[in-house]
């Protein structure tokens, strides 16, 4: 049992990520009301992003930038080892998604506004409601030829 809970607090910032993550999927699931969702939605990718900028950490690690690595043709053979270095790629990639998670969240909102202004709410019930609704009082194209 010990054990168990040694290798839980050893790794305590993956259980805080899965408890982020299920938060946003909660509130996307489960939340009627438009904007809740898009805050689950945020929360949801923020939780991934932090998930992949931890697991790109290496303890005791370096940047990888190499200084005079190709600098003599052969004088001063020296052995980069790999394992020195931080892997930068997950980081830059997490960057991108940062951007794509701000763009997705700004027109998000803006869409919620329109509707917001078209329907006078945010609620997914009383929207779906009113779609059933004027969609009840069009007629059939076909009926009036």
């Amino acid at each position: 049992m010990s054990d168990i809970l040694a290798l839980v607090v050893a790794k305590y910032n993956y259980w805080l990520y899965i408890v982020l993550m299920m938060i946003g999927l909660y509130a996307m699931i489960v939340k009627n009301n438009l904007v809740k969702k898009l805050v689950g939605m945020n929360i949801f990718q923020t939780s991934i992003i932090l998930f992949y900028v931890s697991i790109g950490y290496k303890k005791g690690a370096t940047l990888p930038i190499i200084e005079q690595a190709h600098g003599g043709h052969g004088v001063g053979e020296t052995v980069i080892r790999a394992a020195d270095y931080i892997n930068p790629l997950p980081h830059v990639l997490m960057l991108t998604a940062i951007v794509v998670s701000v763009a997705t969240f700004g027109v998000a909102l803006a869409l919620s506004v329109r509707i917001y202004q078209r329907y006078q709410t945010l609620e997914e019930d009383e929207i779906r409601m009113r779609l059933t609704r004027v969609k009840a009082k069009q007629p059939e194209a076909g009926a009036n030829e």
